[in-house]
């Protein structure tokens, strides 16, 4: 008898997770895709889900195929000045483009955008990248996530512009001049005055 929860053949195991995580993901996000789910959807104990992938974060980023934990590069966001968020944005998302883990996670990007289903970019965008900074601009209440997606609008485009289509002088602009360029925009976004509706 095999124990339960558990599939013949850890790669068989495994791909079952990932297939799973990326469904729900897409289905219902980041933060209310929850590990029991995906172990059910997968047929599998959750503890083996742990076992294979560790944390959430780390499932979602083996399910994208991103080279690292989103979390490493990102978890200073939420101790960055307001006021700094554009620039300081756009110089580590930039950076992390133009490195050697850039490559595999533009090509995981371009995956992404040219499937049937863009819920997973969206997802990481949203719920990944600005979802610390979503309350830290919310102001006035209420206005958080509409500049979470205004701010996502201007990195998916500076993603496709500068390492997609490539097109100069953003393929070949330095990340400073492109920080202090875009950055300001991106700085509007998260903290200028925005249109309101009743």
């Amino acid at each position: 008898m095999t124990r339960s929860g558990r599939r013949p053949g850890n790669s068989g195991t495994r791909e079952a997770i990932l297939d799973a995580a990326r469904v729900r993901f897409a289905e219902v996000g980041f933060d209310k895709a929850s590990i029991r789910s995906i172990a059910t959807a997968a047929s599998v104990d959750p503890a083996l889900v742990h076992h294979y992938f560790g944390t959430k974060h780390e499932l979602f980023a083996a399910a994208l195929k991103l080279p690292v934990d989103p979390r490493d590069i990102l978890s200073h966001f939420a101790t960055v000045p307001v006021e700094d968020l554009g620039e300081t944005i756009i110089r580590t998302v930039v950076t992390l483009w133009d490195s050697e883990i850039g490559v595999p996670t533009i090509a995981a990007f371009r995956t992404l955008l040219a499937s049937d289903d863009p819920a997973l970019a969206r997802t990481f965008l949203l719920d990944i990248v600005l979802a610390a900074i979503r309350p830290r601009v919310d102001s006035p209440p209420g206005t958080g996530a509409k500049r979470a997606a205004l701010a996502a609008s201007q990195l998916a485009g500076l993603l496709v512009t500068r390492k997609i289509l490539r097109i100069d002088p953003i393929a070949s602009m330095p990340v400073e001049e492109l920080a202090a360029t875009v950055g300001p925009t991106l700085q509007r976004y998260f903290t200028g005055e925005l249109p309101l509706t009743d």
